[in-house]
C-alpha cells in the first residue's frame, strides 16, 4: 500500500509519540530495575544491621546478667566480712566469744603472719587472696565439740574459714578426775582467708 505525503504527515506525529512512549517505557523499566536493586541492597543492609543489633543486645544482656551475678557474689563476700584487710582483733574476739558461749575450758591458738595465696584460677588481676594460718589446740568432751567450734568460727563472718586438717586423740585421764573432764584433744590447722580488692580500695 502506497501512502501519500499528506497521509505520511498525519502518521508522523503518532509515530514520534509512539517512539517517545517506547523510550519512556524503556527508561521507566530501567529505572525500576535500578530502584529494585537499590531497595534490595537497602533491605539486606537493614537485615544485617538488625541482626547486629540483636547480637549487641544479646551481648549487653549477657554482660548485664554477668555483672549482676558478680555484684551479688561481691555483696555476699562484703556482707560476710571476707573483703578487705585481715581482722585479727575481730578474730580474737570471735574466738573468745566461742570459748565463753561453748564453755571450752582449754582452747589455745596461734595465728601466723598473713601470706598471699600464690595461684587462684580465674581471679581478676586487681584481686588478691590472702591466708592467715591458725593453729588451734582444743580440749574436747566429745567429737561434736570440735564440729561446733568450727561451725561457730565459720559463722563469725569475718573471714572464709578453710580447715586444712584436724587431728583428734584421746587423752589419758586419771581415775580421780571428774567425768566431765575433757577426754579428747584436737589439733587443727585452719586457713583464715581474706580477699583484697585493690580497685575498690583505690576508689
Amino acid at each position: 500500500m502506497n501512502l501519500t505525503g499528506a497521509e505520511l504527515r498525519k502518521l508522523l506525529l503518532p509515530l514520534v509519540l509512539a517512539v517517545v512512549l517506547l523510550a519512556a517505557g524503556a527508561a521507566l523499566i530501567w529505572w525500576m530495575k535500578g530502584a529494585l536493586t537499590q531497595a534490595q541492597a537497602q533491605l539486606a543492609t537493614a537485615r544485617t544491621e538488625r541482626n547486629q543489633s540483636r547480637e549487641r543486645l544479646a551481648r549487653i544482656s549477657d554482660e548485664e546478667r554477668e555483672v549482676k551475678e558478680k555484684m551479688a557474689i561481691y555483696q555476699r563476700l562484703a556482707g560476710a566480712g571476707i573483703l578487705g584487710e585481715e581482722r585479727r582483733l575481730e578474730w580474737a574476739d570471735a574466738i573468745q566469744r566461742i570459748r565463753t558461749s561453748r564453755e571450752l575450758l582449754d582452747l589455745r591458738y596461734r595465728i601466723d603472719p598473713q601470706k598471699p595465696i600464690a595461684s587462684v584460677p580465674g581471679k581478676p588481676a586487681n584481686v588478691d587472696f590472702f591466708a592467715s594460718s591458725m593453729r588451734v589446740d582444743l580440749a574436747l568432751l566429745h567429737e561434736a565439740d570440735l564440729l561446733v567450734f568450727l561451725a561457730d568460727l565459720r559463722d563469725a563472718r569475718n573471714q572464709y574459714t578453710a580447715v586444712q586438717h584436724c587431728n583428734v586423740a584421746r587423752t589419758s585421764i586419771a581415775t580421780n578426775v571428774p567425768t566431765l573432764a575433757p577426754r579428747l584433744r584436737a589439733q587443727c590447722s585452719i586457713n583464715l582467708i581474706t580477699i583484697l580488692d585493690r580497685a575498690a580500695k583505690a576508689s
